[in-house]
């Protein structure tokens, strides 16, 4: 048998029923990841003698009747995850030989849990880009059609999932860094609540490893099923040792409904600043059908959405600001001059990066009282629907794109060109005020490849759109095998 393409939860019961061993599962993870990622370059660190080792311990465990969430099963984490004993350098060529004296927190919790570490999965130079590629590990990419992207930032974990490396995986989203590359591989993906997990030790390199709470990012799980997803979170989810203050974030409410047709679902297939590619409305579609055939109610409109223009440009402000705030100061006055010389009316996204690039405290203060406006609207809207579902971003996976400049490359909408970073605008809907959302996959575009959407609910209810997602599995399918 092809323990390989199983999900995590059939091999826990495999390996509960001893059927087979966490040994066997892991070796037969390393013999396909050395059979086939020389063609993908998903796993950049591999750590299979250690891997194998802590096979052995769960086997030994198991057979003193010992049992944890994951207790044997392979898995792998992204490389911006500190893991001790190996490099931990974000892609970053002046970091390549970075070695964190001990694991993130997320890493000791997998372990804790009887996870089985196979390696770390690539990324792009600081997790800052929609692909994944850098100078030290290369260019991974999908198993789809290796001429394509598997997305970014976690573009190696998906990769991996949808090669069959591992069952699970762990990634982060600032800007979609978790549902992107599961949109563009087919796989499944949940950007969980702000704070909900902690993120120390996922840190830049050389930065010590602090209990700092993110602005807009999140870790959190990725699988190829919905079911998986919530085995993962729970993990995950929970706070900090070192912070226990966020302890009444840990008692996640359960789903709102457990059938179908009695979810709210608002679905939105149009943004006010980019076009929806007719692959992507074509998944949008599916769902949209399958909760309608289904007797969920299903509204393509509502007053009580926040205004999608605004919320875009917030979200530039609030990204861009943090992005470049260790920014050096020859680079901060350039970036000064340039957005003097912006005309007061030039209202794209564009002019709100680069603005946002030279914010005072002030400014952010502001974008940030906005932002609690968007929450508030967003505890209305949630009072009468249950979820959202809408585009992760408007394409699939699109060509290899490695233009030093960012600036200069362009995303191709049904052959009509936009900006790269415009492409975002659906990774912060959820993004910016906090909310949980679920990627899952929908099916495959015309020309084969993998189209997703994400499923956008309410604080701290991150139950309810992980429900839905396996709610819809069963309707529609889920995670297929690249062919």
């Amino acid at each position: 048998m092809d323990w390989n393409l199983q999900t995590a939860e059939p091999l826990m019961a495999a390996l509960r029923a001893g059927d087979v061993t966490s040994t066997e599962l892991t070796e037969a993870a390393i013999a396909r990841i050395e059979r086939d990622d020389k063609a993908i370059n998903a796993i950049c660190v591999p750590d299979y003698d250690r891997a194998r080792t802590a096979a052995r311990e769960a086997d030994q465990a198991r057979a003193r009747g010992e049992d944890r969430p994951l207790l044997g099963i392979p898995v792998t984490v992204k490389e911006s995850y500190n893991i001790a004993g190996l490099t931990t350098n974000w892609g970053m060529p002046q970091h390549r030989d970075f070695l964190p004296a001990e694991d993130a927190v997320q890493v000791s919790r997998l372990k804790a849990a009887g996870a089985v570490v196979l390696g770390k999965t690539n990324v792009p130079v600081g997790l800052q880009d929609i692909q994944s590629f850098n100078e030290i590990y290369g260019t991974t990419n999908n198993p789809w059609d290796h001429r394509r992207t598997s997305g970014g930032s976690s573009g190696g974990s998906a990769a991996a999932l949808a090669s069959g490396f591992g069952a699970l995986s762990t990634g982060s989203d600032l800007a979609g860094s978790l549902r992107t590359p599961a949109h563009f591989c087919g796989i499944y993906a949940h950007k969980p609540t702000l704070g909900l997990a902690p993120t120390r030790g996922m840190i830049a390199p050389p930065a010590p490893a602090l209990p700092v709470e993110p602005d807009l990012a999140v870790v959190g799980p990725m699988a190829r099923t919905a079911r998986d997803l919530t085995l993962l979170l729970d993990v995950m989810a929970g706070p900090d040792p070192l912070t226990l203050g966020m302890a009444h974030h840990l008692a996640l409410p359960p789903a709102r409904h457990e059938r179908l047709g009695d979810f709210r679902v608002l679905v939105l297939d149009e943004h006010p600043l980019i076009p929806t590619g007719s692959a992507v409305r074509a998944g949008l579609t599916r769902v949209a059908d399958a909760l309608a055939d289904s007797g969920a109610r299903v509204e393509r409109h509502s007053p009580l959405l926040p205004d999608l223009a605004e919320a875009a440009t917030l979200y530039a402000e609030l990204l861009f600001s943090s992005q470049t705030a260790r920014f050096p100061v020859e680079a901060y006055e350039e970036l000064r001059t340039r957005a003097a010389a912006l005309s007061a009316d030039d209202q794209s996204l564009d002019a709100a990066r680069l603005r946002a690039m030279v914010f005072t405290h002030h400014d952010w203060i502001e974008a940030n009282g906005r932002r609690e406006l968007h929450r508030h609207g967003w505890r209305q809207f949630f009072a009468e629907f249950d979820a959202v579902v809408c585009p992760i971003t408007p394409t699939p996976a699109f060509p290899h794109d490695h233009h030093p400049d960012p600036r200069q490359r362009r995303i191709d909408i049904d052959g009509v060109d936009y900006p790269y970073f415009d492409q975002l605008v659906w990774a912060g809907v959820a993004t910016m005020p906090g909310l949980p959302a679920t990627a899952i996959p929908t099916g495959l575009s015309p020309e084969g490849l993998p189209v997703g959407v994400q499923l956008i609910g309410p604080m701290y209810e991150d139950r309810t759109p992980l429900r839905l997602a396996e709610l819809l599995e069963e309707k529609i399918g889920g995670f297929q095998a690249p062919r």
